[in-house]
C-alpha cells in the first residue's frame, strides 16, 4: 500500500474527479483500483491529497506532450526511459515503455535502453541523448564538456533544454514513486541481510581467516 492516504472520489474536487473519470470510469479508484494499463492508479489518488500538487503535475504532463515542443517525442521518451531505469523506478520505466511505443520507438530500441552502450539499434543522435541522460541523471548533473558538445552537434539549444527538463521531471517522479511506494514501486527494500539457514553464523566474520597462512598462530 502507498505510504500516504489516498483520496476517494467523493472527497476530490471537481477537476480531480474529472481526471478520475477519465482513468477509472465511474469507479471510486480507492475502493476499486486499476487503470487500463494495469497499474493500481494510486499515483493519482495520493497526489490528489494536495490538489494544487495534482494540478501542477498534470500541467507538467501537458507541457511535454504539447505540439509546441521542439524536441522529437522519441528522443524525449529515450530520456524519460533512461531516467526511470537509472533511478530504478519500475513504474516510470514500465509506463514509458508504453509511451515510447505510442510515439513510434521500435521494440528493439525500447529493449536496448537498459544497456544502450552495447546496442547497435540507436542512431548517433539517440546515442548522444542517452549519453547525456546518463550523466544528467546518473551523475547528478555532472555532464562532461565532451558529452554536452556531442549533444549540441545534434540538437538545438531549445531542444536540449526541453530534453533536460523532461528527463529531470521524470527523475523526480521516479524518486517520489519509490519513496511513497506508489504503483509498481510499492515494494519492500531489497538491500538487506539474508539470514543464514537456521540462524547459523550469527556474529561470525566469515572473512577472518582469509589470507592467513595455515600455520599462522592466533
Amino acid at each position: 500500500m502507498p505510504r500516504l492516504r489516498q483520496v476517494p472520489r467523493d472527497e476530490a474536487p471537481p477537476d480531480v474527479q474529472t481526471v478520475y473519470d477519465m482513468l477509472f470510469g465511474g469507479r471510486d479508484p480507492v475502493a476499486e483500483p486499476g487503470t487500463a494499463t494495469g497499474t493500481p492508479g494510486n499515483w493519482w489518488t495520493v497526489f490528489a491529497l494536495v490538489p494544487d500538487c495534482f494540478r501542477h503535475a498534470l500541467a507538467g504532463f501537458g507541457f511535454y506532450r504539447s505540439p509546441d515542443r521542439k524536441l522529437d517525442p522519441q528522443l524525449r521518451e529515450l530520456g524519460q526511459l533512461r531516467a526511470g531505469f537509472l533511478r530504478e523506478s519500475q513504474f516510470v520505466f514500465s509506463q514509458h515503455c508504453k509511451a515510447a511505443r505510442d510515439v513510434g520507438l521500435s521494440e528493439a530500441k525500447i529493449e536496448a535502453v537498459a544497456a544502450w552502450q552495447n546496442a547497435e539499434a540507436f542512431s548517433p543522435t539517440e546515442r548522444a541523448v542517452l549519453a547525456y541522460a546518463d550523466e544528467l541523471i546518473g551523475q547528478n548533473g555532472r555532464v562532461a564538456d565532451a558529452t554536452f558538445e556531442r549533444l549540441q552537434q545534434h540538437l538545438s539549444d531549445e531542444e536540449i533544454l526541453e530534453l533536460s527538463y523532461t528527463s529531470v521531471l521524470y527523475e523526480g517522479h521516479a524518486i517520489l514513486c519509490r519513496a511513497l511506494r506508489l504503483e509498481y514501486d510499492d515494494v519492500p527494500e531489497r538491500i538487506r541481510e539474508v539470514p543464514a539457514p537456521g540462524g547459523a553464523g550469527r556474529g561470525l566474520d566469515f572473512m577472518a581467516g582469509v589470507g592467513k597462512r595455515p600455520d599462522a598462530e592466533g
